[in-house]
């Protein structure tokens, strides 16, 4: 499961709107190779579903993860961070072993 936090929810939705997003858009989010750590955080609008897509809804965000990025992400809450570095979307990923300074790549 994929979860959103209520500050990470705010923000997707000021941002959808924003876009002026269709209203079946959704937050993709997955993982590839790449980055210091290894592997890579992305995150992305869509509104097409793929075959094997796992569809979770938080908040009345959908998020949807492909099933091979589902293995590193379960678990895993999409949090907003507007600190002094001013990050926006963050991964608070338990299955991550090491992370990156950034907090854009990981390791398990």
């Amino acid at each position: 499961m994929i979860t959103v936090s209520p500050e990470a929810k705010e923000y997707i939705i000021n941002l959808m709107a924003e876009q002026h997003a269709a209203p079946e858009t959704f937050v993709r989010v997955g993982v590839k190779s790449g980055g210091c750590s290894g592997l890579e955080y992305q995150m992305d609008f869509d509104t097409i579903s793929k075959e094997g897509d796992q569809v979770f809804e938080d908040k009345g965000v959908r998020v949807v993860v492909d099933m091979k990025s589902l293995l590193y992400l379960y678990g895993t809450e999409l949090d907003y961070s507007g600190g002094l570095n001013g990050k926006g979307l963050v991964f608070k990923n338990p299955n991550a072993s090491r992370t990156c300074s950034c907090g854009e790549s990981f390791s398990v």
